[in-house]
């Protein structure tokens, strides 16, 4: 059993996840049931021998962690394969219910686990190839929410909103336990968002009137989204987090989540099987958004 933080969030649960489930137990020390969940997943996973990776995620410490994953209710527990979420439940459930869960999920022990398939691998260079690869592969498995979610943001990038908001519809109900799928509809909603919205000089200008207009803030932010200006939209984020980390809904951190969400590379191992160096800069901003909130 492992505590997830935000600094070792990446290695023990998202690649970790790459070479076996890993079950992540979202929980905090007032809450009755999550005293009475704790112990049962802890014995499963030793029950359960090797066969899935248990890691426990404090929401009162790690608040950052529990927007990423949705958090509304605890206990909530949430199975990672491949570096995607794939399924979980909220609630105390009782053992034998788990179990069940478990075994839809990890290899029996006589198993070894699969390679996933190859089109469900590293994604081509070629954004065509891409969705064409991605487009058969979800015909012949249309529940691979990890591919559908690559391949609506691939749709995105190349422009295609329609078609992506259509590949988009399976996933619509599954935002509490699929990060992806979250940044995702944040960034079509940015999208819908910034067309709606004044010219960037009104923004800019009621900004400088009053740097605590948020809302103006906010849509700058969103048609950075928009237009993949990554790093734009979080320092406007980042703007209205060190004046008010709560404003409507916690809009801007959730949509800062996003961003680095969309801004990390689909799931992939360099050659030597070793997962691929995090990237500077959504490393840099995470680490950001870290001391923003906790500040």
């Amino acid at each position: 059993m492992i505590d997830a933080n935000l600094a070792n969030f990446e290695t023990e649960v998202v690649e970790a996840s790459r070479s076996l489930p890993v079950l992540v137990d979202l929980w905090a020390p007032w809450c009755g049931p999550c005293r009475t969940l704790g112990p049962i997943l802890e014995k499963l996973e030793t029950a359960y021998e090797g066969r899935f990776k248990l890691v426990k995620i404090n929401t009162e410490d790690e608040q950052d962690l529990a927007a990423a994953f949705g958090v509304r209710s605890i206990p909530m527990v949430v199975l990672l394969k491949d570096g995607q979420p794939v399924d979980g439940f909220v609630g105390a459930l009782p053992e034998g219910q788990i179990r069940q869960f478990l075994d839809r999920h990890v290899p029996a022990a006589e198993e070894q686990p699969e390679e996933p398939p190859e089109a469900a691998q590293d994604a081509p260079q070629d954004p065509g190839a891409a969705l064409e690869q991605m487009q058969q592969a979800l015909a012949t498995n249309p529940a691979d929410d990890a591919l559908r979610g690559r391949y609506v943001k691939i749709l995105l990038e190349g422009g295609r909103l329609d078609d992506a908001r259509r590949a988009f519809e399976p996933l619509a109900g599954k935002l509490a336990i699929d990060s992806l799928a979250s940044a995702l509809k944040e960034w079509m909603d940015a999208i819908d968002a910034a067309a709606q919205a004044p010219a960037d000089e009104a923004l800019r200008a009621r900004i400088a009137a009053d740097r605590r207009d948020f809302a103006a803030r906010y849509a700058l932010a969103q048609r950075a989204m928009a237009q993949r200006q990554w790093t734009a939209a979080m320092d406007e984020l980042l703007e209205i987090l060190m004046r008010d980390k709560s404003w409507s809904d916690q809009a801007a951190r959730k949509a800062y989540v996003a961003v680095l969400e969309l801004m990390a590379p689909p799931p992939q191992k360099t050659a030597d099987g070793q997962p691929p160096a995090v990237d500077p800069t959504v490393e840099s901003y995470r680490r950001r958004l870290s001391m923003t909130v906790l500040s």
